[in-house]
């Protein structure tokens, strides 16, 4: 077991402390445009949670490069990485012209919202620049996951850092202005998400053509048009992954715009859970990316029980860190929360919510890595309908029904925002439990039959 956890170890660290540049973004974005002003705070929040939603759909889908790739890397067939490749580089076209349809126009979208006119002009803007970016955000996945499947996270983990290094002085520059630049406010945050996007998929697509570690793929060694049954298979994956990650994505969306209707403290208690909840996710996401690589390529070189036992101790090595994680959040609760706030209200506010965190990440760390395990065995369209009924179903449903008290008997620790994040760890309880069990009767070794095991008697 020890030798599978350091091999799942080394590839899991430099892809957390990708996903955690990643969040810095977020954060620095937060924090400058907040400095700005209240309504590019506001444009930012707003159109965030939109591009977030359409980003995370699109690049779901590429993501289903990673076991294909994975499993080819682990038969030794690496000359037919770089066709697949190729074929995912065209998909990301396809997406990316969807990606600015929907963010180059959306007003739809901030109708629904029902945005004010000044808040609207100003998210419109900040989408639109993102929408700019979208061709390169989609080609930077696409080396993202191919580096990913033949165990090269290093490679993104160092560009990540880099982008993360420029987004501070472009932030600064564009946000507040100078240089003969006027200030943009939280469109300038969009533009330098847009300039970077650009920067790091060039540097992707130039590491895919002359870098060591890729040339022998053949990734540019000559020129094809879209293969309609390759395409067929990326998006026979893609498109339920995809799914899924706007089942999760939105699950949360909803709940922050439902817990908006208890004032302004809960939602302040509420965020801080919601960004504690995201950051603790990034050490079992990291850990069942790692995981779903390593299975991948044992299933590719046909080493099924060798995948099998690979899995398991993933997906217990995300469980056993989510259980050193919940002990130091219950231990230090008190302190977590005043490092995000002085306000003695949203602390009260954050503390019961933040308890229940705690024990809510255990179950998403199993639901996480034996979600991406799946994925390893091209197993998507089980796990999204799985989401789709426990997330939107018993999370967002359950958590309507017992925060707003809709039976009308409920004891009060079971309404408002708890009564959300209550249903939500019920919906990650189901999540888990339900992949779990399907991933061990899938991974199941092949039973022979009589006839099969007399031949293998009789050779």
């Amino acid at each position: 077991m020890f030798e599978h956890v350091k091999r799942i170890a080394a590839l899991a660290w430099p892809v957390l402390i990708g996903q955690l540049a990643i969040i810095a973004f977020g954060v620095l974005d937060t924090a400058m445009v907040g400095r700005y002003s209240s309504l590019d705070l506001a444009s930012l929040g707003l159109g965030a949670s939109i591009y977030i939603s359409v980003y995370m759909t699109l690049t779901g889908i590429l993501i289903a490069l990673m076991p294909i790739a994975g499993h080819l890397f682990g038969a030794n067939r690496h000359d037919e990485i770089g066709n697949e490749v190729r074929q995912a580089l065209w998909l990301s076209v396809a997406l990316a012209v969807v990606g600015i349809v929907v963010l180059g126009f959306p007003k739809p979208l901030l109708a629904l919202a029902d945005a004010p006119p000044a808040l609207a002009a100003r998210t419109s803007a900040y989408l639109q620049i993102l929408a700019i970016g979208m061709p390169a955000g989609l080609v930077f996945r696409v080396f993202n996951s191919l580096s990913t499947a033949i165990s090269r996270p290093r490679m993104v983990m160092g560009l990540q850092i880099v982008d993360l290094a420029l987004k501070v002085p472009l932030n600064i520059w564009f946000i507040f202005g100078g240089l003969g630049l006027a200030p943009l406010g939280s469109a300038g945050s969009a533009l330098a998400t847009t300039l970077i996007n650009y920067g790091s998929a060039i540097v992707g697509v130039v590491f895919m053509a002359r870098h060591p570690a890729y040339r022998h793929l053949g990734v540019f060694s000559k020129f094809c048009w879209p293969q309609w049954q390759r395409q067929a298979a990326l998006l026979k994956l893609g498109l339920p992954m995809g799914l899924s990650y706007l089942i999760e994505v939105t699950s949360y969306t909803f709940m922050a715009v439902f817990i908006t209707h208890f004032g302004t403290t809960i939602l302040a208690g509420h965020q801080i859970t919601a960004n504690l909840g995201a950051v603790l996710y990034m050490t079992p996401l990291s850990i069942g990316i790692a995981t779903s690589t390593l299975v991948s390529q044992a299933l590719g070189a046909q080493r099924r029980d060798e995948a099998r036992t690979l899995a398991l101790h993933g997906i217990l090595l995300a469980g056993c860190m989510a259980v050193i994680w919940m002990t130091l959040v219950l231990c230090f609760r008190h302190q977590i929360i005043s490092a995000y706030t002085p306000n003695p209200q949203v602390v009260a506010a954050a503390l019961p919510l933040v308890t229940i965190v705690a024990f809510y990440h255990l179950f998403d760390s199993i639901q996480c890595s034996t979600g991406f395990v799946l994925r390893a065995y091209k197993i998507t369209v089980v796990p999204t309908l799985i989401y789709a009924v426990a997330l939107w179903g018993v999370g967002l449903g359950g958590g309507y029904i017992a925060g707003f008290n809709v039976p009308g008997n409920l004891p009060e620790g079971l309404t408002g925002a708890r009564g959300f994040w209550l249903a939500n760890m019920a919906s990650l309880v189901i999540a888990a439990a339900a992949l779990l069990v399907y991933w061990l009767r899938i991974s199941r070794p092949s039973v022979p039959t009589g006839r099969q095991a007399r031949a293998a008697r009789n050779s």
